[in-house]
């Protein structure tokens, strides 16, 4: 799960796609970079951290142009080196950057397929370069010559479609003749498209989610549907292309319980209103595991999981209290890389108010349990602050299978449902009881708010790979190579690196 926006303006874009990225931080805190386009010219900066601390003054001046695209980076096994941030360039052909939000699933194939056939290098263990020399080697296809229209553009898109498999939502940039975004057949990772009307005519932007559009002003216009592409020209124009042959809306359920803003709106669904309806049902199943007068209250662990606690508290009919108060400058812990981070910032994070805790019978609510840690250092929290019992309720159902699109979670062994009962998992966590959702109650408390929504992307949950080419042997090998030593270890530090077509600017 990554961050990415595109912006096509009057306007220079920079500051804008600050703002957005800023605006989606919570898709990714690992590197965030930004490429802007300018007389045909590239200007690129992107460096590991935060996005308000990756970009300075100087930074922002040397990015030009009405064009431009950006990433936060979200870091999945492998992936915490700096050269791996994006947006990515190649010079060939036209000259193309590319920022791209997911996984492929047959990157290794595609890898070496570049290599033997299209004559292209990759630099990188990143699967988003290899998917940019796919769209480049078929743009160059595609290409009449010197000329790119947007059929040839839609031809490539097409043809990336049938070589890549996995989850893919992609903005890019093609010198001298406009921005592109596509998104896979699947539907797997989210993609919408804004506008802003204007005097000088209309600008767009393109972002992972709606909430990116709204904060700087942009009218919500739709959904990129899967397998669509749409390309807007180097004269504002803009054309659209469904380019897949047999598309079908798969987004991913974690989405809605975890990775998204709550005041977004994923493929027509809010996240907010899913959550609540998670909250409802989970209210139907607490009710049928723990006798509810044995329950004095309901607790978020916050911030995702309130809507759903809030609901289920109203349904049960017990008192909601807020009894974890937040430290807003800690990042979010399922995705810090390493466990020993991961563990170490829960308390930095979290802190109880003992006095909500004394003597109570307390229900904790959560988004999901991943791997347990911070589960067990939160139910031993409230135990420390006077809690007698500590129950503990899940808004999603047990994640007993990896991702393989796009979030960090590619080891059965670091899963605590796998393998396990609820029971022992409860003993894992050192709660007194554990209730989770159900799988199907999770699906429907998204179709509830959309019905359109029939098919999702749970395989965390049910096991079922919508690509169709995940094998237990696949697993296998991703679990294999995140257990290998790194060549990359210890490079996280590298001084931050600037690629600048464009004149040198001043320093600040």
């Amino acid at each position: 799960m990554c961050g990415i926006v595109g912006v096509v303006s009057h306007s220079p874009v920079n500051q804008l796609l600050y703002d957005a990225l800023l605006l989606l931080q919570h898709r990714g805190q690992d590197a965030a970079g930004i490429a802007t386009n300018h007389s045909s010219m590239f200007s690129m900066f992107k460096a590991n951290g935060l996005v308000r601390d990756v970009f300075r003054t100087r930074n922002m001046r040397s990015l030009q142009g009405n064009t431009g695209i950006g990433h936060c980076r979200y870091p999945t096994a492998g992936s915490s080196s700096e050269e791996e941030a994006q947006p990515f360039y190649v010079n060939a052909p036209f000259g193309i950057t590319l920022a791209h939000n997911g996984n492929l699933t047959n990157q290794a194939v595609l890898k070496d397929e570049l290599f033997r056939n299209d004559r292209r290098h990759i630099n990188t263990d990143s699967d988003s370069e290899v998917l940019l020399n796919v769209l480049a080697h078929e743009i160059q296809e595609a290409a009449d010559g010197y000329s790119l229209d947007a059929d040839a553009v839609f031809k490539a898109v097409a043809a990336v479609h049938r070589r890549v498999r996995g989850a893919y939502a992609v903005v890019a940039q093609i010198a001298g003749h406009g921005l592109l975004a596509f998104r896979d057949p699947f539907g797997i990772r989210p993609l919408c498209l804004g506008i802003n009307e204007t005097e000088q005519g209309n600008e767009y932007l393109v972002a992972s989610e709606s909430v990116a559009l709204e904060g700087l002003g942009f009218r919500f216009v739709r959904d990129i549907a899967p397998g669509e592409a749409v390309f807007i020209d180097e004269n504002n124009q803009l054309h659209e292309r469904q380019c897949a042959e047999n598309p079908s809306l798969n987004p991913c359920a974690f989405e809605f319980v975890y990775l998204a803003r709550p005041d977004s709106v994923i493929d027509g669904a809010s996240v907010y209103a899913t959550r609540l309806r998670m909250g409802e049902y989970l209210a139907d199943k607490v009710s049928k595991e723990i006798p509810v007068d044995e329950i004095d209250v309901v607790m978020p662990i916050p911030d995702s999981s309130r809507p759903a606690a809030i609901q289920l508290a109203l349904k049960l009919g017990v008192e909601y209290r807020e009894g974890f108060i937040k430290n807003r400058y800690i990042g979010r812990t399922f995705i810090m890389p390493g466990q020993g981070m991961r563990k170490k910032s829960v308390r930095q994070k979290l802190n109880a108010i003992s006095s909500e805790f004394k003597d109570k019978n307390v229900l904790l609510v959560d988004d999901s349990i991943v791997r347990g840690t911070t589960s067990r250092e939160i139910v031993q929290m409230a135990r420390e602050a006077g809690a007698r019992k500590v129950f503990f309720a899940s808004a999603a159902p047990p994640v007993l299978y990896p991702n393989v699109y796009g979030i960090d979670m590619p080891t059965r062994d670091e899963l605590i449902a796998h393998g396990r009962t609820t029971e022992e998992v409860c003993r894992e966590i050192t709660a007194d009881r554990v209730v989770y959702q159900d799988v199907d109650a999770l699906k429907r408390a998204i179709s509830d708010v959309n019905p359109e929504i029939k098919n999702f992307e749970a395989s965390c949950f049910d096991g079922v790979y919508v690509t169709g080419d995940v094998t237990p042997e696949y697993l296998d090998r991703q679990e294999s190579a995140r257990h290998a030593p790194s060549s990359k270890d210890g490079n996280e530090d590298k001084v931050r690196t600037q690629l600048n077509l464009n004149p040198p600017v001043a320093a600040e």
